[in-house]
């Protein structure tokens, strides 16, 4: 949608409901006029039958004569009055030769004079005809008779358009389209400004991330579960990306300063041995540290491409037959060997069956090294790690336990993701903040997972969870 079309999503909606809005109730008023019409043409021509009725009762004498008499008029007033009718129909009055004995006012008497013959002739007591001038009547025919003759007729008429006129229910139903259309209106604009305010302010506050300020203040106390949950999840995304910012903060200083050191020292050592500031069994020391220092600083590179790689999706494994029991017996035991603390304690925890499953026992070194190295320095010098190995019925456990200082609950939901390092962390070991991240895309892409079970002042417990 181009920037010219573009509305605001309160006027869209408000501007569309009210559309819906009058057509229905055009529709209704419509269908309503007609449904008015026909009761209003009903209700007339019963009326009128009900008159020709009567008149035709009381026209004739005793004798069995036709007699016109003024009551005749009267008869039409009152049951216009009684039934409180905003109009009176003409009425004719036919003998038995269809000749006319009586012309009652109207502009159409005497040319329906002419034509009684067609009138009462017609086999149905209401007739239509259309008169010469093009408007369309309505008839009312009823039989004079006397002892079981027919004596005569009498025809009431009234043109159409004035049989379905209804001044009083015209007025009330215009007066009720108007009142709905008005409520509508008012209940389409309340509720849709208050269905659209919440997605402005998480529109401007999505604005307001853009520009780099994540400290965002949105209302959490809505009723409805889906705005609530709008809201809630976009507070969650910015405190996220919050947090996300201040690691990317620390990861570009925490980057400088972890290959920056190194460097350094690598440099400085090396410019002492070739200047001949140190020599022989020193200088042999200088060398090792250096070479030490080069090492690390090409874990830390290939930590770094390996992460990168696993982050777009290339991840090698080779499964292949493994017995998990050897396995995990034979990295800890590596592992172990190249401890320089002698009191670490590592205390493994094996089945008596073995386990034999399809593996990658690279990957599956990779990550358990990463525990054991974490849980080394979460515990210091005389800890304790306990490895267990277990299996279910779909599902090989691997458990590092240690009797470490435990992580904080706050810091609990973040040690995955990538870069991250706890605040006592960062300052007493040397890292990327890798690992567990690291670790735990090799154990999924082995189609199982890494996960935190428990972490507290006693100790900390990952497991590992590999797919039979």
């Amino acid at each position: 949608m181009s920037k010219g079309k573009q509305t605001t999503l309160f006027r869209y909606w408000t501007t569309r409901y009210l559309i819906t809005l009058c057509i229905g109730l055009l529709v209704v008023g419509i269908a309503s006029s007609l449904w008015i019409s026909y009761n209003e043409k009903q209700k007339r021509l019963d009326f009128m039958r009900l008159t020709a009725a009567e008149i035709s009762e009381r026209v004739v004498d005793s004798e069995g004569n036709i007699k016109i008499a003024p009551f005749l008029f009267r008869i039409l007033d009152n049951r216009q009055e009684s039934l409180r009718l905003s109009y009176k129909p003409s009425m004719i009055i036919l003998d038995a030769d269809k000749r006319s004995l009586f012309d009652g006012p109207g502009p159409f008497a005497s040319e329906l004079s002419r034509r009684a013959a067609e009138v009462v002739g017609a086999k149905e007591d209401v007739t239509e005809l259309t008169s010469s001038r093009g408007e369309e009547l309505l008839f009312v025919k009823r039989a004079i008779t006397y002892q079981q003759k027919q004596i005569g007729w009498v025809v009431l008429f009234s043109p159409q358009k004035e049989m379905i006129r209804s001044t009083t229910e015209f007025q009330l139903l215009f007066i009720m389209l108007i009142s709905l259309g008005l409520l509508g209106w008012l209940v389409i604009y309340l509720l849709t400004k208050k269905l659209s305010q919440p997605i402005k302010d998480v529109a401007d506050a999505a604005k307001q991330i853009v520009t780099g300020d994540y400290d965002i203040h949105l209302e959490k106390s809505s009723r409805e579960t889906e705005i609530y949950e709008l809201i809630h999840s976009f507070k969650e995304m910015a405190d996220r990306l919050r947090q996300l910012e201040m690691m990317r903060t620390e990861l570009l200083a925490g980057v400088t300063h972890e290959l920056k050191t190194p460097v350094t020292s690598i440099s400085g050592l090396v410019q002492a041995v070739k200047d001949d500031i140190v020599s022989g069994v020193e200088a042999k020391e200088f060398l090792e540290i250096c070479s030490k220092e080069t090492a690390r600083l090409q874990k830390m590179v290939e930590d770094l491409l390996d992460f990168n790689s696993f982050a777009v999706g290339d991840i090698r494994i080779r499964l292949e037959s493994q017995n998990i029991h050897e396995l995990v017996q034979e990295i800890t035991h590596q592992w172990r060997i190249g401890q320089e603390d002698d009191t670490l304690m590592l205390h493994l925890e094996m089945p008596a069956k073995p386990i034999v499953a399809q593996a990658d026992p690279l990957r599956i070194q990779q990550v358990l090294y990463n525990l054991l190295n974490n849980a080394a320095q979460a515990t210091g010098p005389g800890g304790r790690i306990d490895v267990r190995l277990s299996e279910t019925n779909q599902e090989i456990l691997i458990v590092v336990q240690d009797n470490g200082m435990g992580i904080p609950l706050p810091e609990q939901p973040y040690v995955f993701d990538r870069f991250y390092r706890g605040e006592e962390k960062k300052h007493t070991v040397r890292g990327l903040g890798l690992g567990l991240s690291f670790s735990r895309m090799i154990a999924q892409a082995l189609g199982g997972n890494l996960v935190l079970t428990q972490s507290s002042e006693k100790g900390t417990t990952f497991t590992l969870i590999l797919r039979k």
